[in-house]
């Protein structure tokens, strides 16, 4: 075989490097994958496009980036002693103590030496002959790999507004998804925000503070509640380490894999006075506390209905405005459809005279120009413009390059209408290729990383099952794979979450196929499907023992199979 090498040489001839799992991500779930198969004594590499690990962490650093779940639960459960070690110094960590956070269990648990940063994989092909995968990177290097683990994340794969011009802009151009690592100055100059997701919320509160004119173009507005962060006393976070154990368990067993309060209790089955007050407890609690206030928001459209006016006449009480406010009021779709954003000061910002919203329902774009941004009203002339468009979320990373399994299927093919798996861990076709927090998982509506410690710990518990019985592959039947589709397809029908246009849905990303295809059952019932696929004896899943003399990969030291897939 003749490959590039690192240096450019075509001439030179690289031997395939052997291993037995490349891991493509350093996000939580690629970091704890690699932890977690190097901790059971197999031959790894893992592969990151990044600069280092945190994956959405690593590039996240506009101003404002801040997590919207608590710190403690926005953390690894799997090493007591890191628990024990880190300190948390707010409730909902900003993007910078993450990435030290992040820093800290890569330098604790020495990861970096296994992963390969800026690097892409820009293929990645199953040999049925040989029973392993070719994977190819960006820098000429080949691997193959007994094991493929796409930790590649739901949110990777940005997504640039499907505006025209947007080349011309001769001012500077930001991108929230891939924000600059050094300091970003707004003194004095008239800013633009396109996007006012959780992303574009997090930005417009802080730029408006500083920018000499701000302005914000709104297509669809988003409900936002008051964050209410709180800085963490060294006498909680003791507490807290010494209950981290009964946290994690109830974080485990729970819908959303947190400690976020939910409730039992259905919308009308209290009076109207007792909603009131329970909503305005919630407002003054902050964080989610409202989605977990009633067990049915999600389900019962007119208990939704309540809830989002509720939100609608706290934002008529914080913004002065009366038409600034009411363009700002979300309608058309369901309270918590789109994904909940947080905030500390967002609808406060536009009481600031030198902030402007867009109303791009009544005043649509036209085009990106040399001197800002052109509506049908007339051009508005920016020295820098920001993109808070999102993601191609859920299926992005994984269709943005070649992966190519049995009889030259691809996974741009077999998800052409659509993401379809089993468990949203494997795909029938794809033989030894597994997911983390894939697109037919919990993924977006739970904690990512309790679901991303659960699927690696499912795959070890795979693969230790494996070399017990002396297999070489493993993927699911077809049967299996439908069975579980039919399952999400029916429980997403009772959701809400289908009424409204989103990237939960695809509908941000311009042909991609429509529909709701994540489990909508909840963490831990998903967690209940993951375990019971495994203690039946993988009666959903077909093997194949070696076709050529080779060892199965040793995985270390057994483990029972009910303890491995615990999660």
């Amino acid at each position: 075989m003749t490959t590039q090498t690192l240096h450019g040489n075509a001439n030179v001839p690289t031997p395939p490097q052997r291993i037995d799992v490349a891991i493509v991500g350093a996000g939580f779930g690629g970091m704890y994958a690699v932890y977690k198969f190097r901790e059971m004594g197999l031959k790894i590499q893992g592969f990151e496009a990044g600069g280092d690990v945190g994956g959405v962490w690593y590039w996240n650093r506009y101003p404002g980036a801040r997590v919207d779940l608590p710190s403690i639960d926005y953390s690894f459960s799997f090493s007591p002693e890191i628990e024990q070690e880190w300190t948390w110094s707010e409730q909902f960590a900003a993007q910078p103590e993450l990435l030290r956070y992040i820093n800290f269990v890569a330098d604790r648990l020495d990861l970096r030496r296994h992963i390969q940063f800026n690097t892409r994989v820009t293929s990645a092909v199953w040999s049925e002959e040989r029973q392993l995968w070719t994977v190819k990177t960006d820098r000429g290097a080949v691997y193959e790999a007994t094991y493929c683990i796409m930790a590649t994340g739901p949110l990777s794969i940005p997504k640039d507004p499907e505006i025209p011009g947007l080349e011309r802009f001769k001012g500077r151009l930001l991108r929230a998804a891939r924000w600059p690592h050094e300091p970003v100055r707004f003194e004095g100059l008239r800013v633009g925000v396109i996007g006012t997701g959780s992303t574009g919320i997090q930005i417009v509160q802080e730029v408006g503070k500083d920018a000499g004119e701000l302005f914000v173009f709104q297509r669809t507005p988003s409900f936002t509640m008051p964050m209410r962060n709180e800085d963490l006393t060294p006498e909680y976070m003791a507490e807290v380490r010494r209950h981290y154990a009964g946290i994690r368990e109830s974080a485990r067993n729970s819908a959303v894999g947190g400690v976020r309060p939910q409730s039992t209790r259905a919308f009308f089955s209290v009076t109207p006075r007792q909603r009131q007050q329970l909503l305005e407890d919630a407002w003054k609690s902050g964080g989610l506390a409202m989605l977990g206030t009633f067990c049915d928001l999600m389900t019962n459209a007119e208990a939704n209905e309540h809830v989002a006016q509720f939100v609608r006449g706290k934002i008529g009480e914080v913004v002065k405005d009366p038409v600034t406010a009411e363009q700002l009021k979300p309608r058309g779709y369901p309270i918590f459809a789109r994904r909940p954003c947080l905030d500390s000061s967002y609808y406060e910002t536009y009481n600031r005279p030198n902030v402007h919203l867009v109303d791009l329902l009544n005043d649509p774009i036209v085009e990106i120009t040399e001197k800002g941004v052109r509506t049908q009203s007339g051009e508005v002339e920016l020295d820098m413009l920001i993109l808070a468009t999102g993601y191609d979320g859920l299926t992005g990373a994984l269709l943005a390059f070649d992966v190519v399994g049995r009889d030259g299927r691809t996974v741009n093919g077999k998800w052409q209408d659509g993401a379809r798996s089993y468990l949203g861990l494997m795909m029938e076709g794809f033989p030894n290729l597994f997911m983390t927090t894939g697109p037919n998982g919990p993924a977006a509506l739970a904690n990512i990383i309790r679901i991303s410690e659960n699927d690696v710990d499912w795959i070890a518990a795979a693969m230790q099952h494996m070399q017990r019985q002396g297999l070489a592959t493993i993927e699911p039947t077809a049967q299996a794979e439908q069975g579980w589709m039919d399952l999400v397809y029916t429980l997403s029908q009772r959701s809400l979450l289908l009424k409204a246009k989103t990237w939960y849905v695809g509908a941000n990303v311009k042909d991609k196929p429509q529909g709701l295809t994540l489990f909508t059952g909840g963490f831990a019932k998903y967690r209940e499907h993951c375990a019971a696929a495994a203690q039946d004896g993988y009666r959903n899943f077909t093997f194949q023992r070696p076709t050529l003399a080779r060892p199965v990969p040793h995985t270390g030291q057994e483990a029972p199979a009910e303890a491995a897939v615990a999660g």
